[in-house]
């Protein structure tokens, strides 16, 4: 049995360092904060008796369990990443434990009136009677991907003390910068060794994934022409205007909030605009490959036509692919989802298939030869201030790693 105060203890004690990630910077890591949780891994991976224990100067973590079966069994790899997302502060987390959950609203925090509510969040509800760990309203709290990692090392943990458990060679990762999209840039595969690997990182308990989105970034800068306003007519051009031209004419169902399942989309993040100059920000969005390239080329060809009624180029775009579908490289190989669907099927977990709405390392790395599907890591509401995990969840994600560790070893036994 995993122990639960365990578990709890590891998860709060990698919350409570701020890991999050830098967009705006050129490094690796991307914040220097990163490294704090980084080096402490890697001295608990070698303290709980991992082998090959690495950190690079980038920051990522590599480490082997090593087999201990007489048969040759393919190697295996968990991963997970250590930032935490730019979108909401991670400075400064203040874990609540709430025991035996009731089913009711939790009051986050009391003084600025945050409630974390079953009527809003109806997925709470799947965890009544459970134990949960919220924020204190005031932070995000880390799960993503904090959970990840201290499932991973609870399952070594667990592996190395009960050797009754045969398994092969296992490999263990943990990256940077996987919020800001660059989490698989600088990990090294062949150093890795792993013939497939999984990312914990998921949402719900029983999640297991193997389709993500296409996915792109935009920059759309729009140029216009200043001068004094009470001077303007017929010579001021506002760039204000035409970006809100642009903004109007894509398709405006088509963005996060009107979609869902396989329902792709244009997501405006940022806005930056003066009367001279104006930027958009966007992220594009698809899991087909086809409507993929199309919204890209929508996009371009609105650019064309606004410069066309304006009749010069006052507008530029520049798109750059992020990542791509991982079910392309993972379907040959099928049969590493069937392992990880047969490890929940028994533990009495309910294996929800489907397609991510996002992506993951494991989308960049199966593209990099390693195919990585994404298996829960039991964290809920990612991002923002009413982020919390089950305690319960952890532990069953903790108990898959090590069931397809020893359902492999199984399946290869001669």
């Amino acid at each position: 049995m995993i122990n639960k105060q365990e578990i709890i203890d590891r998860f709060i004690s990698y919350v409570t360092v701020d890991t999050e990630a830098d967009p705006n910077s050129e490094t690796t890591p991307s914040s220097a904060k990163q490294w704090d949780l980084a080096h402490a891994l890697t001295k608990e991976l070698i303290s709980i008796g991992m082998k090959d224990v690495t950190i690079d100067n980038n920051a990522y973590i590599m480490a082997t369990l090593p087999s201990n079966v007489d048969h040759k069994v393919p190697a295996i790899g968990f991963i997970s990443h250590f930032d935490t997302t730019p979108d909401f502060t991670g400075a400064n987390v203040k874990p609540q434990i709430i025991e035996d959950y009731d089913g009711k609203d939790i009051v986050l925090n009391a003084e600025e009136d945050i409630i974390l509510s079953p009527d809003y969040f109806e997925d709470l509800l799947l965890y009544k009677g459970q134990t949960i760990i919220t924020t204190d309203g005031t932070t995000l709290l880390g799960a993503d991907d904090k959970a990840g990692i201290a499932e991973i090392i609870t399952a070594m943990k667990y592996l190395i003390d009960h050797p009754e458990i045969k398994h092969g060679d296992i490999k263990v990762g943990f990256t940077p910068d996987e919020e800001i999209g660059r989490g698989a840039h600088k990990f090294d595969v062949e150093k890795f060794g792993a013939d497939w690997a999984y990312t914990m990182d998921g949402s719900q308990i029983g999640e297991l994934e193997y389709e993500n989105f296409n996915a792109a970034g935009a920059v759309v800068t729009i140029k216009g022409k200043i001068v004094h306003p009470g001077y303007a007519k017929g010579k001021m051009v506002n760039s204000m205007y035409i970006a809100t031209e642009f903004i109007n004419s894509l398709p405006r169902l088509e963005t996060p909030e009107h979609t869902e399942g396989y329902e792709g989309f244009f997501h405006l993040c940022a806005i930056n605009g003066e009367v001279d100059k104006t930027t958009l920000e966007y992220i594009i969005r698809d899991h087909d490959k086809g409507h993929f390239e199309a919204r890209k080329e929508v996009m371009q060809k609105l650019a064309f036509e606004l410069n066309s009624q304006y009749e010069r180029e006052v507008i530029t775009i520049d798109i750059k692919d992020q990542y791509f579908n991982m079910k392309e490289k993972v379907e040959p190989v099928i049969h590493i989802v069937d392992i990880a669907e047969e490890a929940m099927k028994q533990l009495d977990i309910k294996p929800l298939i489907k397609a991510i709405r996002g992506g993951t390392d494991g989308s960049q790395l199966s593209y990099m030869g390693l195919p990585c599907p994404n298996i829960f890591a039991g964290g809920h509401n990612f991002h923002g201030r009413y982020e919390y995990v089950p305690v319960e969840s952890m532990i069953k994600a903790t108990e898959v790693i090590c069931k397809i560790a020893e359902l492999t070893a199984e399946k290869y036994k001669k």
